[in-house]
């Protein structure tokens, strides 16, 4: 799987300390020119569908978990792999101050209807939705976001923007 990109958020890189090492894997599910992503109020964000990857875990059966609870995908089949972004940003959790994440990005086709999901008790307190949006738009929400700063920006918006527009750059040199 090919190294996308490496990121380091500007809040983590004067930190040094105790470092959360995690694996995630992310589904990229595109019908023309909608993609599948989530959006969350919270951080007024768009998303890819995925998450961690528990310890022993595979990173197909991960996403596939992780896909399904989160939009209520059904038959999800991986087509290939995308790459990988690594990215090291401030972790406000219990113990650590750094968190190193390694997110695995996969291309995937799903059933076309979505089921009811299955989303974590944190997932539905911030408002994670599963939403099929245009590419463009989706990005073109982040980057406002991220142009305003606004307050309730998430630590993930650098990463789920940067890969927003790399798949839009793919696409643009595939057409």
């Amino acid at each position: 799987m090919r190294l996308i990109k490496k990121l380091v958020h500007p809040d983590a890189e004067a930190l040094t300390g105790a470092t959360l090492t995690r694996r995630a894997a992310r589904g990229i599910v595109m019908r023309e020119t909608l993609i599948l992503l989530l959006f969350t109020e919270r951080y007024n964000d768009f998303s890819f569908p995925g998450g961690g990857v528990a310890e022993g875990e595979d990173l197909i059966d991960g996403l596939r978990r992780e896909l399904e609870e989160e939009t209520g995908a059904s038959n999800v089949r991986v087509q290939r792999d995308y790459g990988y972004v690594e990215e090291l940003r401030p972790h406000r959790r219990s113990g650590f101050d750094l968190m190193h994440m390694t997110s695995h990005f996969f291309l995937c086709d799903i059933d076309p209807e979505l089921r009811a999901t299955r989303m974590e008790a944190y997932e539905t307190a911030n408002g994670m939705r599963p939403v099929w949006v245009e590419l463009d738009e989706a990005l073109a929400h982040n980057r406002g976001v991220m142009e305003r700063l606004e307050a309730t920006m998430g630590l993930s918006i650098q990463r789920e923007t940067f890969m927003l527009e790399e798949l839009a750059n793919d696409l643009a040199r595939a057409a």
